[in-house]
């Protein structure tokens, strides 16, 4: 069982609320955590361990998998969290956090593990790392884990900057970059799929995949986030992170063990081969980069981003792109990987669906029939599973083939009670297991293929294109992929006239 003393800097914010106290109490209910752990919330703002308690019951009850009522069983749980009001530039009290953190972890038999959990702003990741080391908190026995969140850095100076600001402080391997994306339960299935089943792995290469397509839809606007939209845009807010992430996942080649070292130096060895853009020209070839304008999302009127709050009204920034990407190896050589992320979009999922290519024309059943691609498709959010799709003929006809779905839902069996990304990255960090968190080799990699696309996108205004809320994004979208003689794969549902053989559960 994990045994540290987590320290949540940012505990009165939304991703606390939302993801992180839900995800312990996940974790103490599955045994995942014993009795020798605690948790102290750390903000500006003032409160006693009573509300702090009452803030964690609240936000258990609202987001957590299981439910939680105030309780014997509560009282325990409640009784290894405790707050400090503090200030960041205080070295102070940062001393007065290593009494508190010493009692804690005396208390509760806990042998000076410790792991602190950044929920700030990334401008406040060096300040606050040097204070830990200055107040006495990286002192004594036990691990010292240091947990961020992204964004890491706005291009790649900037995340350069950060990183050796923090690198004064941690070393690399006691660093965990979070990119909640990997957390999710079939990301982290991909590469079992392809590797423990001898019929995928044969055929993971550019002699029988025709292209890969990676979607990440919301139907969301920028909500209250227009201050940081208006810095970040889609490129930097999605593709940077969990787009190329998982790019990267479908790409990679096996790695030698199943150690965490091993699995992130194949993800690098992605990121090197992807193909670079050479010109500006290039980029506005492979990239199309759109906005929302009002709409309708599932009946209801939306405004456009222009409108939202704290947007500038003629803004540029883009809330939707799709880009072609290359991995210019022996495996991949000539295979389009399809990305694209918006906002306002029809549906929220994240699929990956990979197209085969399709057996030789004027040969056998193709003479006589039009035969669609086989697909295998992996459904990451909301539902989790693998769908494949295969050609068949169709039951009492005369020979005429059809399209056969053959649906595996992962997310079925267990229901609402899918283990949440947050608590198998605490977890993780907690263990030492670094597999599914972003290295820093990764994370500059990234910036320098990103800042190609945002540079080129900066020298010009008029190729940014209007799509109304409540679409799949600009034509241009369409058109990108068309250009090769393919279409973007419907997601979260069947073509129409597909047929499903049963609905099977993993």
């Amino acid at each position: 069982m994990t045994s540290a003393v987590f320290l949540i800097f940012g505990a009165t914010g939304d991703l606390a609320r939302r993801k992180l106290f839900p995800a312990f109490y996940s974790l103490y209910r599955e045994r995942k955590l014993g009795d020798r752990f605690a948790v102290i919330g750390l903000a500006r703002r003032s409160r006693t361990n009573e509300q702090f308690r009452d803030d964690v019951h609240e936000s258990i009850q609202e987001f957590a998998r299981y439910n939680v009522t105030k309780d014997e069983q509560w009282d325990a749980f409640a009784e290894h969290f405790e707050y400090m009001s503090l200030d960041i530039n205080n070295v102070d009290g940062f001393r007065q956090l290593r009494e508190l953190t010493d009692r804690l972890d005396v208390k509760f038999e806990i042998g000076g593990n410790r792991l602190f959990y950044l929920a700030l702003a990334p401008e406040l990741f060096g300040n606050v790392s040097h204070n830990l080391k200055a107040g006495g908190l990286l002192e004594g026995a036990g691990w010292h884990r240091l947990v961020i969140e992204k964004p890491f850095g706005y291009d790649l100076p900037s995340a350069e900057k950060l990183n050796a600001e923090i690198r004064q402080v941690f070393e690399e391997q006691d660093i965990y970059r979070i990119d909640h994306y990997l957390g999710k339960e079939m990301v982290q299935n991909i590469n079992v799929v392809r590797f423990a089943n001898a019929f995928f792995e044969p055929l993971w290469n550019n002699k029988y995949i025709s292209n890969i397509q990676i979607t990440l839809s919301e139907t969301v606007g920028v909500e209250e986030r227009g201050g940081y939209y208006e810095h970040s845009g889609a490129l930097r807010d999605m593709g940077q992170n969990h787009m190329l992430q998982m790019l990267a996942i479908m790409a990679m080649e096996p790695p030698s063990r199943m150690h965490p070292e091993d699995i992130r130096d194949e993800k690098v060895k992605v990121f090197r081969s992807l193909r670079g853009f050479q010109s500006a020209s290039e980029v506005r070839a492979n990239t199309v980069r759109g906005q929302y304008v009002a709409g309708n999302i599932k009946g209801e009127q939306v405004p456009g981003y222009r409108d939202e709050d704290r947007v500038n009204p003629e803004s540029t920034t883009e809330t939707y792109f799709a880009a072609r990407v290359f991995v210019d190896n022996f495996r991949w050589a000539g295979v389009p990987f399809y990305i694209r992320t918006g906002k306002r979009l029809p549906v929220k999922t994240t699929e990956v669906v990979v197209e085969f290519k399709n057996v030789p024309n004027n040969v056998y059943l193709s003479r006589k029939h039009k035969l669609e691609p086989n697909l295998l498709v992996f459904r990451v959010n909301p539902m989790e599973g693998i769908y494949f799709k295969m050609n068949a003929k169709q039951p009492g006809s005369e020979g005429l083939i059809v399209p056969v779905a053959m649906d595996f839902c992962q997310s079925c069996q267990v229901g609402l009670n899918t283990p949440e990304a947050y608590e198998r990255l605490l977890y993780d960090a907690a263990r030492g297991d670094s597999t599914y968190f972003t290295r820093w080799d990764e994370v500059a990699l990234a910036w320098k293929y990103v800042d190609k696309i945002a540079s080129a996108w900066g020298e010009r205004t008029d190729d940014l294109h209007l799509y109304a809320a409540g679409t799949w994004g600009p034509e241009q979208g369409h058109q990108l992929v068309a250009e090769d003689g393919f279409r973007w794969w419907p997601v979260n549902g069947q073509d129409e006239g597909e047929v499903t053989w049963g609905h099977t559960q993993m």
